[in-house]
C-alpha cells in the first residue's frame, strides 16, 4: 500500500527514505498488531492496543452497563491510534490535498498553510460532530448541572473514553508530522504552541475526571476552529473571499465568552459547593481549592492569550485593508490626462480643424491606384 508516488528512490534508513515511506512503515506496524489477534498466545496482548481497557460492569435500571476508567494501559491504546492517525493523515494528504494543490499552484508558504488547514478541517469536522453526538446521547446539553454533579466522574461510557483516547492520539501524531511534512522553521513554533495547548487541556480534563466539562469545551473550540480553517481555505482559492473571516470572528468571541462562563460556573461554583471536598487519589477526587484555582487560572490564561492573538490578527487585517485602500487612491490620482488629438496640419477646436503656422487646412488629394 503506497501513499506517495516514488519519483526517486533513496537508500534505506536515510532521512528522505523515512519521510517518504513513513506511512507505509506505520501501516506495517498496524497490520502486525492486527495479526496478533489471530493467535491465542498474542491475542491478549494485541487487544490492549486496540480496545480501551479497565472496564467495569454494573447493574442499573437499564440493565447491565459497562463503564471504563483510565490507567497506564491507555498508553498502549493511544499508541495504536497514534499509528492510525498517521495513516489517515497520509491518506487525506495524498488523495485530497495534493490533488487540489496541483490545480491551485500556490507558493511554498501558502502551500504549507493550505495543507495544515485542510488536515485540521477534516479533523475538526469529525470531532465536532462526534462530540455533539456524545453530548446529546449522554444528556449533558439538556441537564447542564450534570457537568459538575456527582463528581468525580470516574466511570466513563465507551464512547466518551474512546473519544478522549483518539483526541490524545491525534494531537500526539501532530508532533512527528511536523518532521514528516517538512514544515518550515517559521511555522514550527506556531504549530507547536497550539498542539501543546490541546494536549495539556485534554490530558487535564481526562486525568482530573473533568471529562464532561471537557467535552463541551472541545465541542465549542472545534466548531470555532472549523470556521477559521474553512475561511482560510476559501481565501487561498480566491483572495477576495474574506467575509468568512468576519463570521469566524463572531464565533471566536462567542466561544471565548462561553468557555470562561462555563468554567466559572462548573469549576468555580459547582465543584466549590460539592460535599466531597478534598484530595483522594484512589477515588479520583481532585476537588481541592488549589486544583480548582489552578484549572481556572490555566483556562483564563489560555483564553486571554487567544484573545490577544485574535486582536493582533484583526489589527493586521485592518492595516492591510487600509494600505490597499491608500494604494488604490494614489493610483487613481496619478492617472495621466489624455492629450488632445492633433492633426498633422493643425488641431481640432469646437469640431473645426484650425491650421497651424499658416498651413492650409485643406486635405491632400489621394492618388488613385
Amino acid at each position: 500500500m503506497a501513499f506517495r508516488r516514488r519519483n526517486k528512490s533513496y537508500p534505506f534508513f536515510s532521512q528522505e527514505f523515512l519521510i517518504q515511506n513513513h506511512a507505509d512503515i506505520v501501516f506495517s506496524l498496524v497490520i502486525f498488531i492486527l495479526i496478533g489477534l489471530m493467535f491465542e498466545a498474542t491475542a491478549k496482548t494485541a487487544i490492549v492496543f486496540i480496545q480501551p481497557q479497565y472496564n467495569v460492569t454494573t447493574l442499573t435500571a437499564e440493565g447491565e452497563v459497562t463503564f471504563y476508567h483510565y490507567g497506564w494501559k491507555d498508553c498502549a491504546t493511544i499508541l495504536f491510534y497514534f499509528f492510525i492517525a498517521i495513516i489517515l493523515h497520509a491518506v487525506v494528504q495524498e488523495y485530497l490535498l495534493d490533488k487540489v494543490n496541483r490545480r491551485l499552484h500556490l507558493s511554498k508558504s501558502k502551500n504549507t498553510k493550505f495543507n495544515e488547514s485542510g488536515q485540521l478541517c477534516v479533523f475538526h469536522l469529525v470531532s465536532s460532530v462526534w462530540s455533539l453526538y456524545i453530548l446529546i446521547t449522554e444528556g449533558y446539553l439538556l441537564h447542564p448541572s450534570s457537568l459538575w454533579e456527582n463528581y468525580p466522574h470516574v466511570h466513563l461510557r465507551f464512547q466518551v473514553k474512546f473519544f478522549y483516547l483518539t483526541q490524545l492520539a491525534y494531537w500526539l501524531h501532530a508532533l512527528p508530522e511536523l518532521y514528516f511534512q517538512k514544515v518550515r522553521k517559521e511555522e514550527i513554533s506556531r504549530q507547536l504552541q497550539y498542539i501543546c495547548l490541546y494536549l495539556l487541556h485534554i490530558s487535564a480534563a481526562y486525568l482530573l475526571n473533568l471529562s464532561r466539562v471537557g467535552l463541551v469545551l472541545l465541542f465549542l473550540q472545534y466548531v470555532s476552529e472549523l470556521g477559521f480553517h474553512i475561511a482560510r481555505l476559501f481565501y487561498f482559492t480566491d483572495e477576495n473571499h474574506q467575509k468568512m473571516f468576519d463570521l469566524w470572528a463572531v464565533s471566536f468571541v462567542f466561544t471565548r465568552m462561553a468557555t470562561l462562563t462555563l468554567m466559572f460556573l462548573a469549576v468555580g461554583f459547582g465543584l466549590a459547593r460539592a460535599e466531597n471536598q478534598g484530595l483522594d487519589l484512589e477515588m479520583g477526587n481532585f476537588n481541592t481549592i488549589l486544583i480548582r484555582m489552578t484549572v481556572l487560572l490555566l483556562v483564563c490564561l489560555t483564553q486571554s492569550w487567544l484573545l490577544w492573538k485574535f486582536i493582533h490578527f484583526q489589527l493586521r487585517r485592518w492595516r492591510e485593508f487600509r494600505h490597499e485602500q491608500a494604494v488604490r487612491k494614489k493610483s487613481a490620482t496619478k492617472q495621466p490626462l489624455r492629450p488632445l488629438k492633433r492633426d498633422s496640419l493643425g488641431h481640432y477646436e469646437n469640431g473645426i480643424l484650425k491650421p497651424e503656422n499658416g498651413a492650409s487646412p485643406r486635405t491632400k488629394k489621394l492618388k488613385s491606384p
